[in-house]
Parts: structure tokens; sequence; C-alpha cells
């Protein structure tokens, strides 16, 4: 097998992977197996992404996804119920509202330049100016660190503040619920 036809093969099994675990957290109704997939779903995207060269993208979803999401659902189960309760049949117009957004979705990318494509806009007009510009306009070597620390500082803040704030709303929520369990076994 050649190096392009490894590669495939490792980003068709990643997927096919994704895709039943996917599957499998849809069909769970143990609470602790669903948390526990969505943190393997959450390894095997950080290692699709790696395969993707996005190592840093990998990292955070592996720190993020993987760890802390994973940590807060087990703290937030061990204060709740540990199996789904039944619900009724949802009939088909959720999967009607699924399959026209990602017909959209679909449709939105077929005018997109190919993966890797050297004549994509962004391999001719950002890209060059960030790798000839970083060096000299910021002085860090690793270009992904200076774009990340300097050109998208405030996104980049943004997106700590969204991660800080979700992280503390989570905090926020279990307090409540165990001081309103607490509450409750008083009355008791």
């Amino acid at each position: 097998m050649t190096g392009i036809a490894m590669t495939t093969f490792i980003d068709i099994v990643l997927f096919s992977m994704l895709v039943a675990t996917a599957i499998a957290i849809v069909r769970m109704r143990s609470l602790f197996a669903v948390v526990m997939l969505a943190g393997v779903f959450s390894l095997l995207s950080a290692l699709l992404l790696v395969t993707l060269d996005a190592v840093d993208v990998a990292f955070t979803e592996a720190a993020v996804g993987a760890g802390i999401s994973t940590v807060l659902m087990l703290g937030t189960l061990a204060l709740t119920s540990r199996s789904e309760l039944a619900s009724r049949p949802a009939g088909l117009t959720p999967l009607l509202v699924v399959i026209v957004t990602g017909a959209a979705l679909v449709y939105g990318t077929l005018d997109m330049p190919n993966f890797g494509d050297p004549n994509a806009p962004a391999s001719t007009h950002v890209a060059p100016d960030y790798i000839a510009q970083s060096p000299a306009e910021i002085g860090v070597p690793n270009i992904v660190t200076a774009i990340l620390a300097s050109y998208r500082g405030y996104d980049t803040l943004g997106e700590t503040g969204v991660v800080f704030t979700a992280g503390i709303g989570v905090l926020l929520l279990i307090s409540g619920l165990r001081r309103r369990r607490r509450e409750e076994g008083d009355e008791e």
C-alpha cells in the first residue's frame, strides 16, 4: 500500500468507528455507558484529527472532549438517575429535519475546493502571508501558535471564555442539584 492509500484506509476505519460509536450512543439506555462511549467518540475524533495533521485541535478535543467533559458528565451522573427514562416514539419529523439539514449541508459543500488543493483561496491568499510574515511580525517559530495567539488572539480568548463559562455553568448546575437533593432529604 502506498502512503496515500494507507492514510485513506486509516481515515475510513476511524470514521467508520466514529459512526458505529454514534449509533451505539443513540441506542444505549444506560447513561453510564453513554458517557463512556461519548469519551470514546472524543478520543476517536482526536485520532482522526491527528491523521488530518491538526494536532493542536486533536489535543484540545482529547483534553476537553474526552477528559473534562467525561469527568463533568460522570459527576452529573453521580447526582442523577443511572438510566434513561422511557419516552414515547418521536415519529418521522425529527428524521425529516435531520435529512433536510444534512442535504443542505452537503449541498453547501459542493462548490468548496478539494481538500489539500494548492490553488484553494486559503492556500493562495492567506497562508503565504502568514508563512512569510509570522517570523518577522510575531517572532514565534511555530506558525500555528503565532496565528492562534496573535493574529486570532481575540477569537482564541473568546473560545476560552466560552469553555470557561460552560464549565462554571455545569458546576453551578451540579451544586444546585446537590443542594436540592439535600433539601429533599431534610423534608423526609
